[in-house]
């Protein structure tokens, strides 16, 4: 006997057919939110650019300012840092070592930072 006995393919395929049609009812599509016409995103904000120096000097540049380095100290540093988050809350401030400083002068910088609840604090890294 050389034929294939194709009933059984034939009632599974009904018992899934039953399955599906029943569950394609009940699943509800995902909802995608699309931007309105009169929204516009804000362009992104510079961020604050601590600069540590190799002999630990700490400098402050504003990029979206265009000021320049400014040195600073450590106080004036949070505070100036603070002045400038609550007039702008999604500025980011990123730290620069260069390439002489000691790490542990950075990390020193980030933890200062950090204690004084700043936030969006992130390392700058440039590539070569």
């Amino acid at each position: 006997m050389n034929e294939i006995n194709v009933v059984p393919y034939i009632d599974v395929m009904l018992v899934l057919l039953v399955i599906f049609m029943i569950t394609a009812p009940l699943i509800t599509p995902g909802e995608i939110e699309l931007p309105q016409v009169g929204k516009s995103l804000s362009p992104p904000v510079a961020p604050l650019e601590v600069i540590v120096k190799a002999n630990g000097v700490l400098a402050l540049n504003d990029r979206s300012a265009r000021e320049g380095e400014k040195q600073v100290s450590r106080k004036e540093l949070v505070e100036v840092i603070k002045q400038k988050q609550a007039a702008n809350a999604e500025q980011p401030v990123v730290i620069a070592g260069d390439k002489n400083v000691r790490y542990e002068e950075v990390m020193n910088v980030m933890d200062i930072l950090q204690q004084q609840q700043v936030k969006k604090v992130g390392l700058l890294a440039r590539s070569k």
